[in-house]
């Protein structure tokens, strides 16, 4: 087995490892260092020789590797004396991991990931690490943020949740719904910035994104009946089912007008709209609106032919259950397709009024739009132009200077 084997074993098996340990040693940062030792020592030994069983191979290298370190913690030595009773590699995977409490386990790993005493950069970063078995440096990559910083957000995330006394548990059912929230928050801003790089030379981050899309099958397989799940889950697999279209050979994107709707992923727009169809059993949450409005753009067959009444209606439901300026700026987007660019100017221009998006080239970028369709082509191309200076994404920027270009 060579290195690309190791990672697919790990990404498929790291978070039963790092929960089942966690339950096992009650610390878990002490987990997931032992997880993360008894791969390091994969990549040595399993070129050499190649284990029957991978999975069960790391775990009980990783048991053993936190059995090492509970035994250089004197005051632990109760708790090594239960965990030692039997670390052999060939022992049985049922041993090792407890199919009675497996789900529960990753579950909790993910509220853990995800609890609130972590800074949101903290949570993301975690979540990858543990939840989703990325190494710091694929971490690193996906948020073009350096190793060290990754490294360093995973440690105090750690040393935090270890200060706080944080339990391995699932959070009481009184605040369970509550803390959910916070977990669909994390998986949805590791999908956001797969689908849309808010920096750097690329549109799509499709690796990040289809981990935030794994993140939320994990999660709704873990929690069927829940529809916030299923909203989340819907609005990613109908969003990352445009992918295919939406840039160019040379990574150029491609606006949705200007689309093959053919090379969309069809597969994904059923599980998407399977999910959605779960998600509307109890009424639609803030995931599941957004889910229905991709469904929307989905089920056209062209943007003319787009149900945008419907779509307006979605925006104005979303704006009452989770009000917020983006909302408004996609409304008016929707308003504009609806019922033309001078009463979407009106909502764009209230927001500016009340500098609702300051400093976010989103507000010039649909400002410069309206304009344009509005015949008004000098302001058109100014605002186009201060959008460009404020996206931070490469690819994005050229799109706006060659709008801008092409009002003069």
């Amino acid at each position: 087995m060579g290195t690309a084997d190791v990672e697919a074993v790990w990404r498929i098996e790291s978070a039963r490892i790092v929960a089942a340990l966690t339950r096992f040693t009650g610390d878990f940062g002490l987990a997931e260092d032992a997880a993360q030792e008894a791969v390091a020592e994969a990549l040595v030994s399993w070129p050499l020789a190649s284990p029957a069983n991978p999975a069960g191979w790391l775990m009980a290298t990783a048991r053993r590797r936190a059995i090492d370190a509970i035994r250089r913690r004197t005051a632990l030595q109760d708790r090594y004396a239960l965990l030692a009773t039997d670390v052999a590699v060939d022992s049985a995977v049922d041993e090792e991991i407890d199919p009675d409490k497996i789900d529960d386990d990753i579950l909790a790993l993910m509220f853990v990931s995800c609890h609130p005493v972590l800074s949101p950069e903290a949570r993301v970063a975690l979540t990858l690490r543990v939840v989703g078995g990325l190494s710091t440096e694929q971490i690193a990559r996906a948020f073009l943020v350096p190793v060290p910083t990754v490294q360093a957000r995973i440690t105090r995330a750690k040393k935090t949740i270890a200060a706080a006394g944080v339990p391995f548990e699932l959070p009481p059912a009184a605040d369970r719904r509550e803390r959910l929230g916070g977990v669909l928050s994390v998986i949805y801003v590791i999908f956001t910035e797969g689908s849309t790089a808010t920096s750097g030379d690329r549109l799509l981050r499709p690796d990040v994104a289809y981990e935030a899309i794994r993140l939320a099958r994990t999660l709704a397989a873990l929690q069927p009946d829940e529809p916030d799940v299923h909203g989340l889950l819907a609005l990613c697999e109908l969003t990352a089912a445009r992918f295919p279209a939406r840039t160019g050979p040379d990574g150029s994107p491609i606006l949705l007008a200007d689309q093959d709707r053919r090379r969309w992923d069809f597969s994904a727009i059923r599980r998407g709209l399977a999910a959605l169809a779960k998600a509307s059993t109890r009424g639609l949450g803030p995931y599941g609106l957004q889910a229905a409005i991709a469904a929307a753009h989905a089920s056209g067959p062209s943007v003319e032919a787009t149900d945008w009444d419907r779509i307006v209606v979605l925006y104005e439901a979303l704006g009452r259950v989770a009000p917020s300026p983006v909302v408004e700026l996609n409304r008016a987007v929707a308003v504009a397709m609806a019922s033309g660019p001078a009463q979407a100017l009106a909502i764009v221009d209230e927001l500016i009024a009340l500098d609702r998006l300051p400093g976010s080239h989103l507000v010039p970028t649909v400002r410069g739009e309206l304009l344009a369709r509005l015949g008004r082509r000098p302001e058109a191309r100014a605002e186009l132009e201060l959008a460009a200076r404020l996206c931070a994404n490469q690819r994005e920027r050229s799109v706006l200077l060659r709008k801008a270009a092409a009002l003069s």
